[in-house]
């Protein structure tokens, strides 16, 4: 057989031959992990492969009768879905293929009526007419991409929605007689791993994703990638917008943070923590990922995409941050700003990785210029603390000569501070504290290093104000006495405070060695003033002699009587809250005077009478047991003048 004789007419082989590059065209589209650029050529390839075809069907004598039967062909699947409730994708995979099919068929016909080589009102026609049942089959799969994304959402697990607070805030004011004296041991940090750290879900079930992207994809193809986006960016953004009221961050304006009541900006502060690991490790990481799984293949359409969902969410809370680092910077806030600042420090490295793009740089360098504010705002609430340590004024002596607020208050904020020290470190390293140098250890001692960092300079600083301020105090009481067991009391409270905390390795052995020994020696001062004017009543004018006179017995006994009862009735009302403490000073002070009162008694057995001696050396012991328990009380004698 000649090449003639096997020849295939102009017509018929010409038509194979697009038809096979055709499909060889399809079949590269359909391979995965392609790039944008590449498909984007393939896409226009085959649209040009269409218009070829139906020029040579022009050529061929078919031309627009070709056209019409098939654009009837497709219509008829488009508007048959128009009048049917059901939605595509809930009918079946088999009828969502077969529209998808009849939307490419009618594109086809579009782009090869445009590059058809025929003229007249007939093609212009047949073209408004594609163009409007492509525009029917559109807006049915924007609908489509809507109910697929709402129906489909899933919902977050419990566990990220919690924001539960642990830690009770307290504010400290003269009046607060009744303070607790614990702050609640859990810790600030009160989310476990898991559920603070990254933990990317599956916003959108996993198995209607092909069915988003083969609608991202026609749409993208047939010219209606902006209602694409719009659809889709519209849900994912309510979405989050849900999610975000879920976590009880309210919309707030700068103005209604500013005039916000401590309480409730404490609560909101704290949220903001939390959401924002809630937002950007979990909620917005995930977001990125179902972008990444739609929009992967479209270029910057994907990070723009994701901006657009995640923008009015972002700004909210920059706007809360913003508006916290504006207001005053009042002492109770230092806690609650440090918790913002290392929160948003954590963060940054997820945020400079979501918001990776140039389009997104607004994020990135608003996000890390926040972070310098909540520093400056936490340095600046921190300096408030210790002025207000210092600062702090009494007109009142506190009732008892017990541990007062203001120390309460100082101690137990002050134990928290090592949960911060890192960034405390960090944030105080250019400031410089009052003097107060590292305590000298003894011959033979190391200096530990926790000691002398920022923190432990800045945190000896604030007790030695608080020092002084409780010396002040102090001088508020009439009575010598009473000055001591306020100075004992209060001294050995921040002992307590140090040695029962992590403050102890910032404030070292050696402070605590000297805080001991002061709180000693105002034990010791007390004892002096107390009972050394009460005991040299006991003394024998005339050691020599074996007793004394009867007359001098008579009025020596009678002055301790009176005194002691004195000093009963004033310190019974006195307290030393500390169990262990009372208890030492009790002892101690009963070691002085009944064996001074039993040794007096001893010498005198000649004169001791009913009538002289009012209380036995037991009487005195007993009655001690009843000093600084905070409760005013009198003795009623068995013995009487």
């Amino acid at each position: 057989m000649d090449d003639g004789e096997s020849a295939i007419p102009t017509h018929e082989g010409d038509l194979h031959v697009v038809a096979a590059a055709h499909h060889i065209v399809k079949a590269l589209g359909a391979t995965k992990n392609l790039s944008h650029d590449l498909r984007k050529i393939l896409i226009d390839l085959d649209a040009h492969l269409s218009r070829i075809t139906l020029n040579i069907d022009s050529k061929g004598g078919r031309g627009l009768f070709d056209v019409e039967d098939r654009l009837k062909q497709a219509e008829r699947k488009i508007v048959s879905w128009e009048s049917d409730p059901m939605m595509i994708w809930d009918s079946g995979p088999g009828e969502a293929s077969e529209y998808l099919e009849a939307v490419d068929e009618i594109q086809t016909v579009i782009d090869g009526l445009r590059g058809l080589s025929v003229h007249g009102n007939r093609k212009q026609k047949e073209l408004l007419h594609a163009e409007s049942v492509l525009q029917m089959a559109m807006s049915k799969l924007e609908e489509e991409l809507v109910h697929i994304l709402i129906q489909h959402r899933q919902q977050f697990e419990p566990k990220y929605m919690s924001s539960r607070s642990v830690r009770r805030d307290v504010v400290y004011d003269e009046s607060f007689v009744s303070i607790e004296d614990e702050l609640p041991e859990t810790s600030r940090r009160n989310c476990n791993s898991d559920e603070s750290g990254e933990c990317i879900v599956d916003l959108v079930h996993a198995h209607v994703i092909p069915h988003i992207k083969s609608i991202a994809k026609v749409m993208f193809t047939s010219g209606y990638g902006q209602e694409f986006c719009e659809a889709f960016i519209g849900v994912r953004k309510e979405a989050l917008e849900q999610y975000f009221a879920i976590l009880e961050m309210g919309k707030l304006s700068i103005e209604d943070v500013l005039n916000m009541e401590w309480t409730s900006m404490s609560s909101e502060m704290h949220k903001w923590t939390w959401s924002m690991k809630i937002i950007f490790r979990v909620y917005l990481a995930s977001e990125k990922r179902l972008c990444d799984k739609v929009l992967g293949d479209f270029g910057s359409v994907n990070p723009f995409c994701f901006l657009e969902i995640s923008k009015s969410t972002i700004l909210c809370l920059l706007n809360f941050g913003e508006a916290i680092t504006m207001g005053p910077h009042q002492p109770e806030k230092v806690l609650r700003l440090l918790d913002m600042y290392e929160t948003l420090a954590d963060l940054l490295l997820d945020i400079d990785t979501l918001f990776s793009e140039e389009a997104c740089s607004f994020v990135r360098i608003d996000f890390h210029e926040l972070l310098d504010r909540l520093g400056d705002s936490a340095i600046a609430a921190f300096k408030a603390f210790c002025l207000a340590v210092s600062s702090n004024g009494s007109v009142y002596p506190f009732p008892g000569g017990s541990v007062h607020p203001l120390n309460k208050y100082v101690m137990n904020f002050m134990r928290l501070f090592p949960e911060y020290c890192s960034t405390l470190n960090l944030l105080l390293k250019d400031q410089n504290a009052d003097a107060n140098p590292v305590p000298e250890p003894e011959y033979g001692q190391n200096i530990c290093p926790s000691t002398s960092c920022p923190m432990a300079c800045h945190l000896r600083s604030i007790t030695s104000a608080l020092e002084s301020n409780l010396h002040k105090k102090s001088k508020l009481y009439k009575e010598e006495a009473l000055q001591h067991i306020f100075l004992m009391n209060n001294i050995h409270y921040m002992v307590q405070k140090v040695k029962g905390s992590e403050l102890r390795f910032f404030f070292g052995d050696e402070w605590i060695r000297k805080h001991n020994a002061k709180f000693q020696q105002h034990a010791t001062n007390y004892e002096r003033a107390t009972w050394s004017s009460v005991v040299s009543l006991l003394k024998d004018d005339n050691p020599g002699s074996s007793s004394m006179s009867k007359s001098t017995f008579r009025e020596r006994c009678k002055g301790f009587s009176f005194a002691f009862e004195e000093v009963y009735r004033n310190q019974t009302s006195w307290c030393i809250p500390d169990p262990q403490l009372r208890e030492d000073l009790r002892i101690s002070t009963s070691l002085k005077v009944v064996h001074a009162y039993r040794t007096f008694l001893g010498r005198n057995t000649t004169h001791i009478d009913d009538k002289y001696v009012k209380y036995t050396a037991e009487d005195v012991e007993k009655s001690l047991l009843d000093l600084f328990e905070g409760s005013p009380r009198s003795l009623r004698g068995s013995r009487k003048w």
